[in-house]
Order: C-alpha cells, then structure tokens, then sequence
C-alpha cells in the first residue's frame, strides 16, 4: 500500500512519539516485519493458522429479512464474527503471535477494552506456546466478566487498569508500560491500528484478509458488481481498516465510519473522535484526539467497551482528512434497539460496537434505491455483551418488532 511513508506517516498523522528508550525495540520489530511479511514461508504458516485455528474464510450473507422489512438499498454483511473467539481481533493476533516466534520473543502484551481482543490474543499465545499478559480497565473488568474469564481459562495474565475511567485508554497506557520493562523478551501486539510505527501498518496488514476477502466474495455474489456502499464501527480502527483496504482504491465506493455518540453530543458522553476531535498526540502517534483545552484526553463513553477510546488510528485520521470516508455518528439507544432487532429478525447477536455500524446501516438504506448495495463489517458477536445488555436495558424479551 502506499502509506505510511518511511518515517511511518500517514500524510500529517502517525509517526513515532514514545520514547526513546523504546525505539530501538520498535525499530527491530520494523525491520522483522517487513523482512518477512512478503516471503512465501511466513505467508504458508499464517494462511494455515487462518485455516484451521481462525476458521477463515469468513462469509459474505445477504440480509434478506432486514432488507424485506426496511426497504432501499440491499444490505449485506462480511460476517467477521464467526471467527474463532468471536471477532476480527484474531486476525492480527495470530500475526503478531508469528512476529514474536520469528523474533525470539516468549511473550504477548496487550491491552483489551470490550476483551475480545484479549482473547484472541490469549487464544493465539495458547496455540503457538507464549506467554501472555493482558492489561483491562476495571470498569471494563466488571462490564466484560466472562471475557476475563475466558482469558484466564486460556492461561492469560489479567491485570487490571484503575487510573482515570479505568478504561481502554487506561489499559493501553498501562500494557505500554509493561512493555518498556519488558521488550527485551516480549512483544506487544497492540489491540487496534493505533500507535506508533510500526503497528498501524502491522495490524491494517493482516487485518486486510477480511477486506481481500470481502471483495472476491462480494464480486462473486453480485455477478462483478462492487458494493457502493462499505459500512465499518470506529474507534481505533482495525476492523474499519480491514474491510477498507478492500475498496479504498475504488472510487466509486463510498467508505462509511461509524463513530460511538453515546448518550449526547456533550463533550465526555460520547466517543465521536471523527466528528468533534481535534490533532493532537495518543498513545505514541499523531492523530485526531478528543481532547481538553490543556491537550489532554477528554472523557469519553459508549455502551460498547470497545469504542471508549479518545481517538482515533492515523490511518482513519488521514483518510478523513482527505475525503475518503463519510462519518456517521450512532447513539447508545440505537446500538440497543439494533442488538435486539439482528437477534430476532436475523437470528444473529451482534457485538455492540458492531451494532453501530448495523445500525447506520438500516438508516442508509431507507435513504437509498434498491439498485444499490451497502456491505457492513459485522466485525465481532455479542456473546460478550448478552448479560450486560439483559440486566441494564431490557428483559429477554427486548422491545416488540
């Protein structure tokens, strides 16, 4: 792809900003990457995890019912949730899983929001024989209990995040630190495309299967007609730049980001870093950030764990920029209504940081012709998010169609 640039740049964004005692530790780790990314036995023993771990290739499926009931255009999903652990996280987790085998290293670091992150990390150290370390808020702790569980039971470390909301930016700050103690026999395959250089190229690289994918599978389906419409959640931006890297060289698809409006369009009840941030500098790299007049991060919030974060990668940052994405912001009370909807209508639970991009999805097509096509990244399941949404919002019956 042509970005980022030498210097790890997306345009104005991106770019290295921890410090320097880290560098030379993510200058070997550039270096290891791009020495084995291209060669044929790296590429063998990734498509064959892809294969028999992840359970990949994922499908293509139309909604027929939720199409039927809205009318408009014909909505389609790249059904990323059936992979193994239930999200596109696995994606880059196993790859950073083969980075660290390739480079020595005998543990992963991470930091996990919605835990489906942790996961798949956790899942991918069991299977290649790493150690592993997972740093979570607490709130996120109590929110994503069974995740926790889950990571444990695959022989995780979890650690809990409690400065500030005790959220994914908390966890973050935190798994960096661990890093910097640790980077002489650890790797930290961080959990978005976020970061300084080398991981945002690292994680839109092998999240880009399920946007090669996407493609073939789609121009199949349709007799070689693209979609005109590809609809993607936000925050980070690692599912978003997986299926995006599928079409950003078509002009005639419209890129669609879907940001986390929370309860209000108030400054901290919210997660909308595309619509309301502003450039600033998050977790090592240049991008668009949430932030206070002092330049600190703002508060943020979405029912979804996974979208509380004050920003955005620098890809997305540069893209937006430049007027290839469309940025649309969903509230937490439709997120509610899409999880129960896809549930009974589509017999599918669908992650809530997924539900945002269902959700704009259905307002879209309203707005659009039949003659038109909009493909969604159903980027992860709602396994996770089932307890959560029953005791906080509905009964198990949800609201009547």
């Amino acid at each position: 792809m042509k970005f980022p640039d030498a210097t790890g740049h997306f345009g104005r964004f991106g770019g290295n900003h921890y410090p320097p005692q880290v560098w030379p530790a993510l200058e070997e780790l550039t270096s290891t990457y791009l020495s084995l990314r291209d060669r044929p036995d790296f590429q063998h023993d990734l498509d064959t995890v892809r294969v028999g771990l992840q359970g990949r290739p994922t499908p293509v499926h139309f909604l027929k019912t939720t199409t039927a009931e809205v009318g408009g255009a014909r909505i389609y999903i790249k059904r990323e949730d059936l992979n193994h652990t239930g999200a596109h996280k696995i994606n880059h987790c196993v790859g950073f899983a083969l980075l660290a085998r390739n480079m020595g290293k005998r543990k992963l670091i991470a930091e996990t929001g919605a835990g489906q992150h942790g996961v798949a990390l956790a899942a991918a150290a069991a299977y290649f024989g790493l150690e592993c370390e997972i740093h979570m808020g607490e709130v996120d702790m109590v929110k994503q209990a069974s995740n926790v569980g889950r990571m444990r039971l695959l022989g995780a470390r979890v650690v809990a995040a409690s400065a500030g909301q005790s959220a994914l930016k908390e966890a973050s700050d935190a798994a960096f630190s661990a890093y910097i103690e640790q980077h002489e026999h650890a790797l930290y395959a961080i959990g978005s495309a976020i970061g300084p250089h080398p991981f945002p190229m690292i994680v839109r690289d092998f999240q880009s299967v399920g946007g090669r994918e996407a493609r073939s599978q789609f121009l199949s389906l349709s007799g070689g007609q693209l979609p005109d419409h590809v609809v993607a959640c936000v925050a980070g931006g690692s599912n978003a730049m997986g299926i995006y890297s599928g079409f950003l060289d078509d002009p005639a698809v419209t890129l669609h980001a879907v940001e986390p409006l929370g309860t209000s369009d108030e400054t901290g009840k919210h997660a909308a870093t595309l619509s309301f941030g502003t450039p600033g500098t998050l977790n090592g790299a240049r991008s668009l950030v949430l932030q206070q007049e002092d330049g600190t991060p703002s508060k943020v919030s979405s029912v979804a764990s996974g979208l509380v974060y004050p920003g955005v990668g620098p890809e997305i940052a540069m893209l937006h920029e430049e007027a290839r994405l469309k940025v649309a912001a969903i509230s937490n009370d439709e997120v509610i209504a899409t999880f129960f909807r896809f549930a009974k209508s589509e017999g599918i639970i669908p992650a809530l940081e997924s539900c945002h991009a269902l959700a704009f999805a259905i307002k879209l097509a309203k707005r659009r012709p039949p003659s038109e096509t909009i493909l969604v990244n159903l980027s992860g399941r709602g396994d996770k998010d089932v307890d959560f949404v029953l005791n906080e919002f509905r009964d198990a019956d949800g609201p009547a169609r």
